[in-house]
Order: structure tokens, then sequence, then C-alpha cells
């Protein structure tokens, strides 16, 4: 079992958590490592390197890919350290619809679930950085046109930070009171978006916390009528974030009326989740171009909100760990994540089917990783 470092110190106390963020929000972020020049940039392979001298990483995957022990099943671990990839390890048989289970290894695309979250956060900066979108301003949502709706108010920015104020269950255990899958799955799939534009306001907007999937497929129809229909935007996103930092594997969803299932559904290799990882880690640079606009990863990973049924922190479409370090990472369903912790120069990417509720297992596991790193490099 995890012992309280390993989890959230607050989960449960709202006084506590709330007493937490405000403790957070007051420290400066932790700086953004430079890519070393002496480590080629990992755009057509990962190198390769050793773990910090002395942190057994081995031991910590052993554990991970246990399919007896309490975080099965693991199918894909990757760790980078400086640039380079220090402890990889595959497992497990991912299951097909339509042809039989393939043995996972490093070419097999897995789904993301919530991290495409994490994606669409990017895609959104690179139009804000270009003026094609507005932050702050009322949301382009056809459906909250009428400025006598108080859905009218609400802005891109209340939608990143999931403080739109919507009425929605991000349940994925009871069918019949969730909305996500209704949408993902039931009558909202052949157009997610207008699904989720159409649910009423709860909250005043920028005044409550609600994690929606919803919210992003939301953002995702703006991305669709700001830059186009599903082949113009799949393009769009290999041409300004995929492709430039070597993600080939990475494979898009999008529903019938063309807006990309920014919520949920990318498919890509555990390398390519981690370089995705790489330039968050290198603030949103790569081989000397700048990605993401300057200032936008900051953006992502800057704490506003914590999530009051178990004391995790969010960001804008990023959840922030908290610790000394300043790890941020993106999350999906059943334990899928990119960890992210800028202090240690470290990436970590893992990718199964842990169940719900052994996750507090799993964030205990993420959390000796980055501790077991941070112990080697004395930090």
């Amino acid at each position: 079992m995890p012992d309280a470092a390993d989890r959230p110190e607050t989960a449960g106390d709202p006084l506590s958590s709330r007493a937490r963020l405000a403790r957070i929000v007051a420290r400066p972020l932790v700086a953004l490592p430079p890519h070393s020049d002496e480590v080629p940039w990992p755009t057509r392979e990962w190198p390769r390197g050793d773990p910090p001298a002395g942190a057994d990483l081995e031991g910590l995957l052993d554990e991970a890919f246990d399919d007896s022990g309490p975080l099965a099943q693991t199918l894909a671990v990757v760790v980078a350290h400086g640039g380079r990839v220090v402890a990889e390890r595959y497992g497990g048989l991912l299951e097909h619809f339509d042809r039989p289970p393939e043995p996972v290894g490093p070419d097999t695309p897995l789904l993301s679930w919530s991290m495409a979250k994490s994606m669409l956060h990017a895609a959104v900066g690179i139009l804000v950085g270009e003026g094609r979108l507005e932050l702050h301003g009322p949301a382009p949502v056809p459906e909250w046109s009428d400025p006598h709706d108080p859905r009218h108010a609400i802005t891109i920015e209340d939608m990143l930070e999931m403080r739109d104020g919507l009425d929605w269950s991000e349940d994925y255990v009871d069918a019949g009171a969730s909305d996500v899958i209704e949408m993902l799955f039931g009558q909202g799939q052949h157009d997610m978006a207008a699904f989720a534009a159409s649910r009423p306001a709860r909250w005043r907007a920028g005044e409550h916390f609600a994690y929606s999937s919803g919210t992003t497929n939301i953002l995702a129809g703006i991305l669709r009528r700001t830059v186009g229909e599903a082949e113009a935007l799949g393009s769009w996103l290999d041409e300004r974030i995929f492709g430039p930092i070597g993600a080939r594997s990475v494979r898009h969803t999008f529903d019938t009326a063309g807006t990309w299932v920014g919520s949920s559904f990318v498919h890509a290799t555990a390398r390519d989740f981690a370089r995705f990882g790489e330039l968050y880690l290198r603030d949103g640079t790569w081989e000397g171009r700048r990605i993401l606009p300057e200032g936008w990863v900051d953006h992502g990973r800057r704490p506003r909100s914590v999530d009051e049924e178990d004391g995790h922190l969010y960001g804008a479409h990023w959840w922030v760990v908290g610790d000394e370090w300043g790890s941020f990472r993106a999350a999906g369903y059943e334990g899928q994540t990119i960890t992210i912790t800028p202090a240690l120069d470290l990436v970590l990417v893992r990718l199964g089917k842990t169940p719900e509720a052994r996750a507090d297992l799993l964030e205990g596991w993420r959390n000796r990783v980055v501790r077991e790193v941070a112990s080697a490099l004395g930090a």
C-alpha cells in the first residue's frame, strides 16, 4: 500500500485542498530545462541512456508489470531522462473487436483516453498565438450566441480550466446517469460538440471546477470551425504538432460531424506519447523551432483549481502534481499518464488498464518513480 507521501495530502478534505492549492499557486513555477546540445533530439529515434546511478527503475518496472499485482495491467512504460530513454518495457495483449489480440510492443499504437485533452491544449495554443482564437472573449459556440443566454459569457479560458459552469456528469460507470458515456457511445456520438454544447448552465462561468470531456469536445468543435473539417484538421494537427516532433504513429479519431474527439480518442505508441511530453518539457520548442507559443506550457501547468473529490490540482487541460519538482501530467481513464517533471528533466509514460478503485496505488507508483530519480540525483 502507498504511504501518505504517495497520495494527495488533502484528498477528501476540501478546506485543506484549497489551502494546498493556495500554497502551490504562491510558488514560482519550476523552470523548464533546455535540451542538452550533447543529446540528439528524438525526432527519428530516441537516444538511449542509463538511469541515474543508484535509481532502481527496473525494480519499479517489475512491480508495474506484475499482472497479479495491484497495478495490473500495465502495457507500456517509457522513462526518458535528459532527453534519453533510460527505461522501457512492454507487456500484455491488446484486445481487438475484429481480430485476435496482439502482443504490445514499441510499435503498438495505444489509446490515450483523456491524455488527448492535453494534446488539444497544444492545438488551441497555436491558434491563440496566431490570433485566430481569443482566450477571454465569449467563446465562438453557435449554441451560445444569444447574449441573454448565461452560456454566452463562457470563454475559451473557462473551458480550458474546466470552469465553464455547464451541467455535466463525467461518470464512467453508471451509463444511465453519465453524460460522457452518452456523448462518446450513445446519442451524442455523431456530433459530440453539439451534444455537449446543448447542456444547460449550472454555475456561473469561471467560478466552479467540474472536469468534463464534453467541454473538451466543445473546444474541438471550435477547432473544426476554425481550421477545417476532419481531413483538413487532421493534416493541420500533424503538420503543426506531431510531425515536427517525429510522432508519426499518432492517429486521430473524428465523429460524423468532423469533430476531432480531443477528449478521449488519440492512438499513438508509448514512445510518441513520450515525444509529446518532451515537447512540453522543452517549453514547446523542438530542434530550435518554436512549436507552441512562448509561455503556453506555463499556461497549462499553472494550477488554478482543486478537484475536491480527490485533492488533485488542475491547470488548463493539464493536471498538476504539486510536488517540489514541478511535476504536471496528462492523464486518462484506467491510468494512462504522461508525467513531466521539470526539475529532474524527466518524462514518464505509463499506459495500461488499472481499475479506478486502484488509482491511488498507481499514483503512488508514479510518485515513487519520480522520487527514485530525485534521490539518485540528490534533488
